[in-house]
């Protein structure tokens, strides 16, 4: 896998996680046990900090990165879809981010709550618990979104992670 220091950032993966090895990390990134990092994901820690906690999976071409001043932090047991784009946002545990979604900078996704496909949530929005944020630039339907769904979810790619670990070989 790609895995590169830049300078004095160095990436930091828990030695439980998965990291495709199409996937590209960068710099100052902290990935957590048991979350996992799909193919064509770039995760750059260049200009600031990215967190990433346990049990959470980036999905297929996903885009997080960060800047000096609002590091991307991603909870634990989230769910970040195919093609999202985090960039100095708080999504807090338990929340998805649908594919093609937008998150920006000091935008906060609470505990439970959903970021619908191809939303963009603006900079400083929020997006409160157990809420759904749709559309362009995102509205919020209030309690529209749950975690039981999120967390096994979450949990449905921890199983997949492990099947890649034991079964993922190159032909």
């Amino acid at each position: 896998m790609p895995l590169y220091a830049l300078g004095s950032r160095t990436p930091s993966i828990h030695p439980d996680a998965f990291v495709h090895p199409d996937a590209v990390v960068i710099g100052d990134v902290r990935i957590g046990a048991d979350s996992s990092i799909w193919p064509n994901a770039v995760l750059r820690g260049d200009y600031g900090t990215i967190i990433v906690g346990e049990r959470t999976s980036i999905q297929d071409g996903a885009i997080i990165h960060a800047v000096d001043e609002y590091p991307t932090v991603i909870g634990s047991d989230c769910v970040i879809g195919h093609l999202a784009h985090l960039e100095g946002c708080v999504i807090e545990d338990r929340a998805l981010v649908g594919s093609g979604a937008v998150v920006l900078h000091q935008a906060t996704v609470h505990s439970g709550a959903t970021v619908g496909a191809g939303a963009v949530v603006r900079n400083r929005m929020d997006v409160p618990a157990n809420a759904l944020a749709v559309g362009v630039p995102a509205i919020i339907k209030n309690d529209a979104s749950g975690e039981d769904s999120i967390v096994g979810n979450a949990a449905s790619y921890v199983a997949n992670a492990q099947w890649y670990k034991k079964e993922l070989r190159a032909l």
